[in-house]
């Protein structure tokens, strides 16, 4: 099995631990988080460097995922994405064997389909994106780079979800709509 280094050391770190280890495809190196705490450990995994130790940790390690989280701005999984990337990081994708992923779906880089989340056929996921645990994204979606489809939220079919969006908790949307870019959809909302 590969090394993976995961950037960012907070709670989405630990639910991502959680599904590395239960799909079995890679070893984890160590987090990369804060100068202070160097020396600690998330779930036992040892904090092993800084934002700018990436470079050197790409030339060690060939795998890097962005596992900070996104609530109320993507603008720190982004620069992370990139900074990854600059780095030397190959950016896999991790998909839960808990999940549902259509072979008719279509998964980018840097993305973590969460425990039980639920793709259908014709779906599109960019980049660097969070499909948390029981989202459905049903078919003929496009959700583009950098977002966060939350726990239990629903994106009906022909859904397209812009750049950067957030989409909360138990939130709903109608068919055949365009969620702007950036947008922060609150918890339990309908979405017409």
């Amino acid at each position: 099995m590969e090394h993976i280094v995961l950037i960012g050391g907070g709670g989405h770190c630990k639910s991502t631990i959680d599904v590395i280890e239960k799909e079995g495809r890679f070893i984890i190196a160590g987090i990369v988080d804060k100068k202070e705490l160097l020396g600690s450990s998330v779930l036992g995994y040892p904090v092993i460097g800084k934002d700018s130790d990436l470079e050197g940790l790409a030339k060690k390690y060939k795998y890097g995922l962005v596992t900070a989280g996104q609530i109320k701005s993507a603008e720190l999984r982004i620069k992370l994405f990139y900074l990854a990337t600059e780095a030397g990081f190959e950016i896999p994708s991790i998909v839960s064997p808990m999940a549902y992923v259509s072979k008719h779906a279509s998964i980018g880089r840097g993305n973590i389909v969460m425990h039980h989340a639920l793709i259908n056929a014709n779906v599109i996921i960019n980049d660097n994106c969070i499909i948390n645990s029981k989202a459905l994204i049903e078919h003929d979606t496009v959700i583009e780079s950098h977002c966060h489809i939350s726990t239990y939220a629903a994106i009906n079919g022909n859904v397209r979800v812009e750049r950067g969006s957030f989409i909360g908790s138990r939130a709903t949307t109608k068919e055949s709509i365009i969620i702007p870019q950036n947008s922060f959809i609150k918890s339990g909302s309908l979405v017409k």
